[in-house]
């Protein structure tokens, strides 16, 4: 299988021979700690919007900030890897901030995307895409299914 976790400056010139070659590069990101098909069904809408699946993930120090002291439960390369191994996702890259705008800012994706509990006005990156002529859309989601809902029921059983 061909390496498809990369360092940022790798996936950047990877992006750039994608675009050059006239295919559409759609970013989205996460922290995918215990990955759902509310996860699969959202990264296959995802691809489905253009040529090539660009997945930024929330590095561990980072969920670990947003999420709290006892996540993540799969570390940042066990993540990264397994969404990896996805057949519709094309890249993988680790960020380290709490939000991917730098990241963003840096590819220049031809589509951002995020889950339809987003509105354009709070899509992180979504001003930078869009100044740069790209798209920004949301995809529905599967309803009932979230990381913390599954942590949650986990807890409850123990």
């Amino acid at each position: 299988m061909k390496k498809k976790v990369y360092q940022i400056h790798d996936l950047v010139k990877k992006v750039r021979s994608w675009q050059e070659d006239g295919q559409s590069v759609v970013f989205t990101n996460g922290c995918f700690d215990l990955l759902h098909v509310g996860h699969v069904d959202y990264l296959e809408k995802s691809r489905m919007l253009g040529d090539k699946l660009v997945v930024g993930v929330n590095a561990d120090a980072s969920v670990n900030r947003l999420k709290g002291p006892e996540r993540p439960l799969n570390d940042e390369n066990s993540r990264s890897r397994i969404l990896a191994s996805l057949m519709f996702v094309d890249a993988v890259v680790i960020f380290e901030e709490d939000t991917p705008l730098q990241l963003i800012e840096t590819l220049k994706p031809n589509v951002l995307v995020k889950g339809s509990d987003y509105h354009l006005g709070n899509i992180v990156g979504a001003n930078s895409v869009l100044e740069n002529g790209g798209k920004v859309l949301t995809v529905e989601l599967v309803e009932g299914y979230s990381t913390s809902g599954l942590v949650n029921k986990i807890k409850k059983s123990n």
